[in-house]
């Protein structure tokens, strides 16, 4: 995909490619795009963006890839560093028919974080924490965490509880552990809740559950873990596979805390007339 190529004629040509009936989101984007007088190429990293969020989760036609992949390059030609951070973050989730590489995600987050990109700099925390193609290391996956968390980021925030609880760089603090994520619940926004709020209440639902950081409360636990399903299963349904796990961590946790319950009811058994 060249740069100098008009964007409309990019736009026309990757419709043509599309059944409208299988992408009927991304049809009705490209068509309000086409609509817009005055498209430069600059804003090709916006549609791009825009197209990976249509017509979840399904897969996508290996064109629809390279076409999706050229606009953020075109972003990263002209040193756009929300571009780079972008299509990276496609490489690391490997999603809708991406190709997963964690090397290719890890170069595009440095290359962003480099330019000031904060959401770079967080993504950087979850590969340095992870080791994602490289060696675990915590002192530098706090290091890009606290830079999101001062930026607002609830994901770098709730990920520093969790270096907290397990004694990751910093000495093990429990009870800072659940301040923190009560922190992230306190401040949760309508907009951040669906990608964030399910992993939040995941890791309460396990505090008050074991009593770790606070008093051990089968109640909240239930209700956190209740809360958490929610929020995970509409985030695999929408494609987030990485989820999974989570999903699963909530639903048999809520098992557990209602298997402790039972075993806490009176013996007394009532008998109507």
């Amino acid at each position: 995909m060249k740069n100098e190529m008009n964007l409309y004629a990019l736009l026309n040509m990757i419709k043509d490619t599309l059944d409208e009936e299988e992408f009927p989101e991304i049809c009705r984007v490209i068509d309000e795009e086409l609509k817009t007088n005055d498209l430069p190429i600059g804003e090709a990293p916006r549609i791009a963006t825009r197209i990976m969020e249509c017509d979840k989760p399904k897969q996508f036609q290996q064109d629809l890839i390279e076409f999706v992949k050229g606009l953020y390059e075109i972003g990263i030609a002209a040193g756009d560093a929300g571009a780079m951070n972008d299509l990276g973050a496609q490489y690391y989730d490997g999603h809708r028919g991406f190709e997963q590489s964690f090397s290719k995600a890890v170069e595009l987050y440095k290359m962003a974080a480099a330019n000031g990109d904060r959401q770079a700099q967080e993504n950087l925390g979850y590969c340095y924490y992870y080791g994602r193609d490289m060696e675990p290391d915590y002192e530098k996956a706090f290091h890009y965490f606290a830079l999101g968390a001062f930026d607002g980021h609830l994901i770098s925030l709730y990920k520093i509880g969790d270096m907290y609880l397990n004694g990751y760089y910093v000495e093990k603090n429990e009870r800072e552990a659940f301040e923190i994520y009560m922190r992230c619940l306190d401040t949760m926004t309508d907009e951040a809740a669906p990608k964030v709020a399910g992993q939040v209440y995941l890791r309460l639902g396990k505090m008050f559950f074991h009593g770790l950081g606070t008093e051990k409360k089968l109640e909240n636990a239930l209700i956190c873990y209740q809360k958490a399903e929610n929020y995970l299963y509409n985030m695999v349904m929408d494609g987030d596979a990485m989820y999974r796990n989570s999903l699963m961590a909530a639903i048999k946790g809520q098992e557990a805390v209602r298997k402790e319950m039972m075993e806490q009811l009176p013996d007394d058994e009532w008998s109507f007339d």
